[in-house]
């Protein structure tokens, strides 16, 4: 039990209102931002909304499996942003992400203890431990790249400031 427990929490400290290890979290950095910032191209960077997109896409896939359904995901699609044109459409990807945080959060939490090294669907995606853990990592990556993709759009936004804006 307690190891779910700390899994769930270090999953809602990277996704949800932690900043413990990074200072800040996925929905802290998200609601910060308009619509323009996060489908703003820097360089050959990926958006902070396709990088949305993406953390969310891998939380539905292994939620799905979680709630007794299959992996149905592929990697390949793992970045197929919607087109977001308005601030509504922003905010809708925000809302649906953290809506996915907060449940895959607490199905981890509920996960019967045995489980977590039990195969997770196939023997070549290790264990329910390793997908949990792999979900983690991969949330601070990319929570990283969204920190520093913001202080970039908010330099070019505000020149000397340091990218606070």
């Amino acid at each position: 039990m307690k190891q779910r427990i700390s899994l769930a929490s270090r999953l809602s400290e990277v996704l949800l209102d932690g900043t413990w290890i990074a200072n800040t979290n996925f929905r802290a950095q998200l609601l910060s931002l308009n619509y323009e910032q996060a489908t703003r191209k820097v360089g050959n960077l990926n958006t902070i909304a396709a990088l949305t997109f993406h953390i969310n896409y891998y939380l539905d896939g292994i939620l799905n499996v979680f709630r007794g359904g299959g992996l149905e995901i592929h990697d390949q699609f793992s970045f197929d942003v919607p087109e977001i044109s308005s601030e509504a459409e922003w905010r809708g990807m925000v809302d649906t992400f953290i809506a996915s945080s907060e449940a895959f959060v607490q199905a981890v939490q509920s996960l019967p203890a045995e489980i977590l090294d039990k195969g997770f669907v196939e023997e070549k995606y290790g264990s329910y431990l390793r997908n949990i853990e792999g979900v983690i990592e991969h949330s601070y990556y990319h929570l990283g790249q969204v920190t520093l993709i913001k202080k970039i759009i908010l330099e070019q936004e505000h020149p000397h400031s340091g990218g606070q804006g």
